[in-house]
């Protein structure tokens, strides 16, 4: 998915100037989150703007977006403005610490596909290291700033790597966010969990695991990706 310009069915993407471009990450979030009934949805950490725009699709919310890099902003704009809900959609160029001290909304959901490399070794493009790593958000900034913006029944949807994402549950819940939902995403049957995307809130409840697998034996898209990602991804049907 490196194309400057991503087609999707109901909107497009510039991507150009955005250090991390389109990927399946954040087809894979945007498609499995439920919006229910949300009135007012926040994603944090925009980039593109290709998350906000698929809940604005499937939603009436209101949508705040925030990323904290200038250029970045400028293309969820952009992507926005060009967007059949653009009246529905805001994005503000701050740190999402900055902006959970600063903000007296309350978000129904809270999205986001955050930095999460901290393991690894770092890049040197400074955008795309901000981007992939958790130096300018880590995961407990995170957790505390999404308890301070979420209402009293709202919910954090979030995607990680199998790894990072048994590290972020154990931290989240020694702070009072439980996870509800999980599904475990394999890039084929055979291979480990690749992805892991978690539903969390501030009530305790028992946890709904579930698993999908994104390609079969032939490299082909299985039908439960499919199913998952049609109203979004061009090609699939």
């Amino acid at each position: 998915m490196s194309e400057s310009v991503f087609h999707f069915r109901q909107f497009t993407v510039q991507q150009d100037k955005c250090a991390m471009k389109v990927g399946t990450d954040a087809v894979l979030l945007g498609s499995w989150v439920k919006t229910n009934q949300s009135r007012y949805i926040l994603d944090i950490g925009t980039g593109t703007g290709l998350i906000a725009l698929m809940l604005a699709q499937k939603s009436a919310a209101y949508i705040d977006a925030v990323d904290i890099d200038e250029t970045a902003v400028e293309q969820a704009r952009m992507n926005f403005s060009a967007s059949p809900w653009n009246d529905r959609l805001t994005v503000t160029h701050m740190s999402f610490q900055s902006f959970s001290e600063s903000t007296t909304k309350k978000y129904d959901l809270v999205v986001t596909n955050p930095p999460y490399f901290h393991h690894a070794s770092k890049p040197a493009e400074e955008a795309r290291l901000n981007a992939r790593h958790d130096v300018q958000l880590s995961f407990e900034a995170l957790i505390c700033g999404v308890k301070k913006v979420l209402s009293d029944d709202g919910r954090l949807c979030i995607i990680l790597p199998f790894k990072e994402a048994l590290e972020f549950m154990d931290m989240a819940q020694s702070k009072g966010l439980f996870c509800h939902e999980m599904m475990r995403v394999r890039t084929k049957a055979d291979k480990t969990e690749k992805r892991m995307m978690m539903e969390f809130s501030t009530q305790f409840g028992l946890l709904n695991e579930s698993e999908m697998v994104i390609q079969d034996d032939c490299n082909s898209y299985t039908e439960e990706y499919i199913e998952m990602t049609k109203d979004f991804f061009p090609g699939l049907k």
